[in-house]
């Protein structure tokens, strides 16, 4: 007899909030492992694309269950399954054609999941792997940000702000960051070292010669980033355009490269009269990396910062809360 599960679920691009349906269990493949989740968390992602905001780089079929990370245990395991066990607290990021976290269990690939840091509970470690993925890759990976060096981190009390400005300190960094001014104490504590207030500072006129910008907001903030970036910094942005370079690298039909060539003409212009490179950053899941957040975590040098937790019964409010734009830190959605 087939298992179900509850799941939040879409029926078309730009439907306000998601419905609860009964679905049927999903099966396992070979490298996959199924996952009772106990906790997921709510990332920016999930609004796009419950929006429509990302069908030019996503395609999804109908109906669609929405959430992009999670917390669980392993419940069964494919036939080709070797580093994982009935039993196993994990976390990970489902790659985006395999998404569906809000709901009850998920498939998921073994490259995809790490077993979650032992010092965190199910909740808690819910809150890492997207934002903790994409500041690894965005710090790490394409920055190669280094001791000494100084970057600005836009957005510091969000999900990703609060764990990207760990992860830079961690690197060694001087880092600045935009927030309001009720929130200064809660993102000194988490290590930035130059507090900016959106609402009565400009950054752009307040910093000078940084050598990288993580930005999160897109749009002016974006344009701006080049007015404080030195010759040969980097930014990198999660809510850009697409350039055409991103285009390339993710495949993407002629096509859509030559739209996107033309539509991040204004931001790659920027970047080459900046002297400065730029990224657009669509994070992948990593075992790999995941297991050096991990470590990190276990050591005590990360930890998440959770605004609050909602059960499932009330994720619409929770997404509501998330659209409101005001949380400090992560929204978990628990079905414990």
């Amino acid at each position: 007899m087939t298992k179900t599960m509850q799941a939040a679920r879409i029926t078309h691009y730009g439907q306000t909030l998601p419905v609860t349906q009964i679905i049927s269990q999903p099966t396992p493949g070979p490298t996959d492992v199924l996952v009772q989740i106990h906790a997921a968390s709510i990332n920016p992602i999930d609004l796009k694309i419950m929006h429509g905001g990302l069908k030019f780089l996503l395609s999804y079929q109908m109906p669609l269950t929405l959430g992009s990370d999670f917390a669980g245990t392993v419940v069964a395991v494919g036939q080709s399954v070797t580093d994982f066990h009935v039993g196993d607290a994990v976390y990970g990021r489902p790659r985006k054609n395999r998404i569906g976290t809000f709901a009850e269990a998920i498939a998921v690939n073994q490259a995809d999941i790490a077993l979650q840091p032992q010092n965190l509970s199910f909740e808690a470690a819910a809150a890492i792997p997207l934002v903790g993925l994409t500041s690894y890759q965005a710090l790490h990976d394409l920055i190669h940000l280094r001791p000494g060096q100084k970057i600005l981190i836009q957005a510091g009390a969000g999900g990703i702000g609060t764990l990207a400005i760990q992860l830079a300190k961690q690197l060694g960094a001087f880092v600045a960051t935009t927030v309001s001014h009720q929130s200064f104490e809660q993102v000194a504590a988490l290590g930035a070292d130059r507090l900016i207030d959106y609402h009565t500072e400009d950054f752009a006129t307040v910093l000078h010669d940084y050598d990288a910008v993580f930005d999160t907001l897109g749009g002016r903030a974006l344009e701006q980033s080049f007015q404080i970036i030195k010759p040969g910094g980097h930014v990198v942005s999660l809510s850009g355009i697409p350039d055409g370079k991103f285009a390339v690298a993710y495949g993407l039909p002629w096509w859509k490269r030559q739209l996107l060539v033309a539509a991040s003409h204004r931001v790659t212009h920027l970047a080459k009269q900046a002297q400065a490179n730029y990224n657009f950053l669509f994070m992948h899941p990593s075992h790999v990396e995941l297991e050096i957040l991990t470590h990190l975590i276990e050591q005590e040098r990360l930890h998440p910062v959770i605004d609050r937790v909602y059960p499932f019964s009330q994720l619409n409010q929770a997404l509501s809360y998330a659209q409101a734009g005001h949380a400090h830190g992560k929204i978990i959605v628990s079905f414990d």
